[in-house]
């Protein structure tokens, strides 16, 4: 073990500072008068981008999305995964990975809800432990985010998360803190938005406090990137590293700010030491090895996400049609059947090393000559991307003049562009280029071509401008809010006729973030038509499966949702198909929960989400029976937009006004807002359907041992025909108590997997804090006097299992375990 003491005091001031901000866009600058090595940083939750930008870059895993992982509710399997996504990081030549996202999924809307794990702190802390654990047993750190009250992508880098302390620490901080208590993870990213007024990043209370001195974190607190917006505020309040780099605030500026007395020396120090702290637990305080990144394509990662991806799949609806036979004909239907919808979009997203559409999955299991097709309708949000070759023609300034510096090839018309661009043959914030390609439609008729860009753009046709992003550019809902909402035109083109496509594009001033990005896209409409069509075609199959739902063009960061309607025409396209053969099982896959308007005629629903590379492999596993639908809701789905929790005539609840969010609701999100308001959702939390069939008998609790601890015992069997699994689920609902609380909390679960027949006896431990709320007047933990009912069953709203315990007045200690 390296004395970090001694090699922190060996440091000059200016290297001291210098480990607190990025050198570049993902790295932390080395120290070689001291033999100190460079800290690397890759994008994940569910996967290890690496050092590329969004799009493009070496290949990678794509895992599962964060609510996928949410479902399977197991831990186990999520340490698997946190071990298998170490081996990625390292394959980028990486130290540590920026994830898991645990932010609490406080609305439906929220764009970034796929990236999270639930509505429930606590299943949330208990997936987030075993992440962390299994990737920090591998020596790649973790880096926990966004610390905290990041649960809108509105405004999100300015806006203020207005939560009460109470709220905070029993919801929105609880899996952070069991993190820091349980997996002793190593880095947390703040995140953009004010907390209480105040930003996150220089936020002392949340980073000083209530992080180090009521949790006793030894760990670093990186900022988001660019969400670091001062010198002394951040340093101060406990931010270790301004990310990215090359400094913006810290620097000759925290130098100055040193010698001046506005942060005081011994502050540099500890932050210092910190990054030094976990620079050596990841392993990059003396890797003076070269910078590579490659592909590992390994057979046991494949094999992983395969099954994690049917392990996170929520059966929602069955009357007797899934698992399928695999006899007779299948229809295919849908805007999803064809399209691997593996991610969500945002800083997450990859460039994965294959991706398996349900087509594919589906041919490979029953044969592609059973399989008939029809699209029936479209669910983008912005039109098809257009594919290459397109030559990029890289000017100096704005105006697309002068010689032409630096000519590169893309494969697609979306780019986004970090420092440095161009090679560094441009200032990355004064630049302009020049597209040229060309595109073949398939098809005469009428074709929309759209234009998003942080940046101005304009795209012509044969000359001819459609789409036109640059006069009159106006910001929108993309790119993180850098972008403008797309800009769409019209053009009519022939059938095999090739035309020329040229885009224009020069930088803009970032208001928020420094990148500049554009994305172009062109198809063509469908409607009545072809719904039609794909109506024609379920009724002359024996079965249809129907793939509908988003993409990550809808589900993802830097936009929330509107609502939760499929896009689209996609509810007219379930109700025809089901109309035209009764024996079509749905496939949803969003990021969180959808309407659905034509429930009462569907026999199978399957919920999918976005369940990494092995889409495909992984639906047909489950709708073959070869794998058991083994996920439960981790969010409750409501039958309407207006029915959820952060539904409210005043709009400082949702989405925000003047700066401000506020979360009125309190303890109140997700099943307990529900029960509060006596609101019968579409399905609970902790719904879901397998192939077989459990029952549960005799629920035991122990009295509380000398620390307040009980034990819970009950029986679960097997009583259908095959192996499966299921999830035991233990919830608690309080005694009288001072304060308000919810009717009933998660407070404990067990997933079995049983054979058929199979019965087992669990145990589930409820440590003290499980009956316990926060005093916000004596800043701690308080358990009340009185009876406390345990209820068991399969979801929150199938409960059919009591037992009471008495609790003595107790205090715990903010110190304590989780």
């Amino acid at each position: 073990m390296t004395d970090l003491a001694a090699l922190v005091d060996a440091m000059t001031l200016e290297e001291q500072v210098s480990l607190l901000s990025g050198a570049d866009f993902w790295s932390v600058p080395a120290i070689p008068r001291l033999g100190i090595g460079r800290l690397i940083v890759s994008d994940g939750p569910n996967g290890a981008r690496g050092g590329g930008g969004l799009i493009g870059g070496v290949t990678a895993a794509a895992f599962p999305v964060g609510i996928a992982l949410g479902a399977t509710w197991n831990p186990d399997l999520m340490r698997q995964i946190g071990v298998a996504l170490a081996h990625e990081t390292r394959s980028k030549g990486a130290h540590a990975l920026l994830a898991p996202t645990v932010n609490i999924q406080r609305s439906v809307t929220n764009g970034r809800n796929f990236e999270c794990f639930s509505e429930d702190p606590v299943l949330s802390a208990e997936l987030a432990v075993a992440y962390i654990d299994g990737l920090q047993s591998q020596g790649v750190s973790a880096t926990m985010k966004h610390f905290a009250g990041n649960e809108s992508e509105i405004e999100r880098t300015t806006m203020s998360s207005d939560i009460d302390e109470r709220s905070l620490r029993e919801i929105y901080l609880l899996p952070f803190e069991a993190a820091v208590k349980r997996a002793k993870v190593w880095a947390l990213m703040s995140s953009y938005n004010k907390v209480n007024g105040t930003y996150a990043a220089e936020n002392h209370w949340l980073l000083t406090r209530v992080l180090r001195q009521d949790w006793g974190y030894d760990g670093i607190v990186m900022s988001d990137w660019f969400g670091s917006r001062s010198c002394e505020p951040t340093v101060n309040a406990g931010l270790n590293l301004e990310m990215p780099g090359p400094p913006r605030d810290r620097g000759a500026k925290l130098v100055a700010a040193v010698e001046q007395g506005l942060v005081p020396r011994e502050q540099v120090r500890t932050l210092a030491l910190d990054m030094l702290r976990m620079m050596e637990r990841s392993g990059a305080l003396h890797d003076q090895t070269p910078h590579l990144e490659t592909a590992d394509d390994r057979p046991e990662t494949r094999a992983l996400i395969r099954r994690a991806g049917a392990e996170g799949a929520v059966l929602l609806k069955n009357d007797g049609l899934l698992p399928l036979a695999r006899t007779g004909t299948l229809a295919v239907i849908g805007p999803n059947a064809r399209v691997a919808q593996i991610m969500g979009g945002g800083s997450s997203q990859l460039n994965p090393h294959y991706r398996v559409t349900p087509w594919q999955g589906l041919a490979a299991a029953l044969g592609e000559d059973a399989l008939t097709f029809a699209p029936g309708c479209t669910n983008h949000r912005w039109e098809p991307l257009l594919t290459g070759p397109f030559t990029v023609s890289f000017h100096r300034g704005r105006n697309l003049q002068g010689p032409v510096v630096h000519t590169e090839t893309m494969t697609n018309l979306e780019s986004f562009w970090i420092p440095p661009v161009a090679g560094g043959a441009v200032d990355a914030a004064d630049w302009s280029a020049r597209i040229t390609g060309h595109f073949t439609p398939e098809a005469s008729g009428l074709h929309r071509v759209g234009v998003i860009a942080a940046g101005h753009a304009r795209v012509k046709i044969d000359g001819k401008i459609i789409a036109n992003a640059w006069e009159g550019w106006t910001k929108g809902r993309t790119y993180f809010e850098e972008g403008n909402d797309e800009v769409v035109g019209e053009v009519t083109l022939t059938a095999g006729q090739p035309c020329q496509v040229e885009v224009e594009f020069c930088v803009k001033p970032a208001e928020n973030l420094a990148f500049s990005a554009l994305r172009v896209g062109i198809g063509r409409p469908m409607g009545e038509t072809e719904i039609a069509e794909a109506a024609r075609v379920a009724a002359g199959a024996d079965r249809a499966v129907l793939f509908v739902g988003r993409s990550g063009e809808w589900d993802t960061e830097g936009s929330d949702l509107t609502d939760i309607r499929l896009p689209g025409r996609q509810d007219d396209l379930v109700a025809a198909v089901l109309k035209a053969n009764p024996n079509t099982v749905v496939v949803l896959q969003t990021g969180g929960p959808v309407e659905m308007p034509w429930i009462g005629q569907a026999r199978a629903v399957l919920q999918a989400w976005y369940p990494g590379q092995e889409c495909g492999n992984a639906i047909a596993d489950v709708l073959f029976g070869d794998a058991e639908p083994g996920g439960r809701l981790a969010q409750t789905f409501p039958v309407r937009w207006q029915d959820n929790p952060t539904h409210s005539q005043d709009p400082l609840v949702y989405p925000g006004l003047d700066g401000h969010v506020r979360y009125d609701e309190g303890l109140f999100i997700g099943y307990r807002h529900y029960d509060r308001q006596n609101i019968l959702p579409l399905f609970p939390f902790g719904h879901g359907l397998g192939y077989t069939t459990f029952a549960m008998s005799d629920l035991t609790a122990s009295a509380p041992d000398a620390s307040g601890a009980v034990t819970a015992r009950l029986t679960v069997t097997n009583t259908g025909a095959r192996a499966g699994s299921t999830v035991v689920q233990l919830y608690l609902r309080p005694a009288k108590a001072p304060v308000d609380r919810p009717d009933r909390e998660l407070k404990a679960f067990a997933k079995l997997h049983l054979a058929a027949g199979e019965a087992r006896e669990v145990t589930l431990t409820l440590p003290p804090r499980a009956f316990a709320y926060y005093d916000v007047a004596q800043g701690d933990w308080a358990i009340a006097p009185g009876a406390y009912t345990l209820a068991a069953g399969f979801s929150s709203a199938d409960l059919a299992l009591t037992a009471s315990v008495t609790q003595q007045a107790r205090r715990l200690a903010v110190g304590g375990m989780v």
